[in-house]
């Protein structure tokens, strides 16, 4: 089970890689989908939970993360892995069935350019949904902080991965970081976890 996260984070660390590709193409003059360009420049959606959500965290207990200024509520029987500088797991119990909350934070140059970044990281969802790898891309505003919202599609296989991610860029401490916020199990056990998992990501505090 400790290795859950390790191979979770490790696929964000390859997906920045994709970004940094399509953020080349995108400043060398390319444009992208007027879907994608409407959806950039107008409002995202307030990350708000359902009543179902909000009742999955009943009772909870409050996930902070001091060092990088960030708090969620968790149920109360969700317990933490581990807590480093730029990454925090908790995860609930359920075996191989198990929910994970996986905070990674990656720090950016200051001329990094965050707009043309959350644009890439939306068009590259959108391509997903295309290929029937995703099954929701939005954005969604979480403490007053835009981002790129996502879901994987059901694994084909019951043991296979599905992630819930919240993508997005902020100024803190003096400096720009990329904000990935990671809900997962594996196909079975999603369902079982979801109104938790949406409850954890709406549940976001973050300073910025």
């Amino acid at each position: 089970m400790k290795q859950i996260p390790t191979i979770l984070v490790l696929g964000f660390a390859l997906s920045l890689c994709n970004l940094g590709n399509k953020l080349k193409t995108s400043n060398s003059g390319g444009s992208g989908s007027e879907k994608s360009s409407s959806s950039s420049s107008g409002e995202a959606e307030k990350g708000t939970p359902t009543a179902a959500q909000t009742q999955a965290l009943a009772g909870g207990k409050e996930v902070k993360w001091d060092r990088q200024g960030m708090s969620w509520t968790a149920p109360p029987n969700w317990k933490q892995d581990s807590s480093e500088f730029q990454e925090l797991v908790w995860s609930s119990p359920g075996g191989d069935e198990a929910a994970h909350l996986i905070v990674s934070i990656s720090p950016m140059d200051d001329s990094f350019p965050t707009d043309s970044a959350i644009q890439a990281s939306y068009d590259q969802a959108q391509t997903r949904m295309k290929h029937f790898e995703v099954d929701e891309v939005k954005w969604v505003e979480i403490d007053g902080l835009k981002g790129v919202q996502f879901r994987e599609s059901n694994p084909e296989k019951p043991d296979g991965f599905r992630r819930l991610q919240w993508l997005a860029y902020r100024k803190y401490a003096g400096q720009v970081q990329g904000i990935n916020i990671m809900l997962s199990s594996n196909g079975s056990g999603f369902p079982k976890h979801q109104d938790e998992m949406y409850g954890v990501l709406y549940s976001t505090k973050v300073a910025h």
